[in-house]
């Protein structure tokens, strides 16, 4: 089995959308960045299925690694979103990782 955190920074390194399993459900990802908060690994990450309105551009949302499972990289690439800045969301978060 292969380590989720190789496999998240795989993606996020090379851009690429990743599967994981998350409350139940299959979602699919592009990860933006790898930050530690409070100990926990946590994964910014643009969920495309996500429902937005119209008029509402995509975000990122917060994923703590422990959560997700099942973790596999697809080999489709993705573009980070033109508002991604690197900057991680807390003045406490550690960076780890950004595409």
């Amino acid at each position: 089995m292969t380590d989720p955190r190789l496999t998240l920074m795989e993606a996020i390194a090379t851009r690429k959308f990743v599967t994981a399993r998350y409350n139940g459900n299959t979602i699919t990802l592009a990860p933006h960045m790898l930050f530690e908060r409070h100990g926990d690994l946590v994964v910014s990450a643009m969920n495309p299925a996500k429902a937005r309105r119209s008029d509402e551009e995509p975000g990122l949302g917060q994923f703590k690694l422990a959560g997700l499972s099942s973790m596999e990289l697809l080999n489709e690439h993705f573009e980070p979103l033109p508002s991604y800045d690197g900057t991680p969301p807390r003045s406490d978060d550690s960076l780890i990782l950004s595409v």
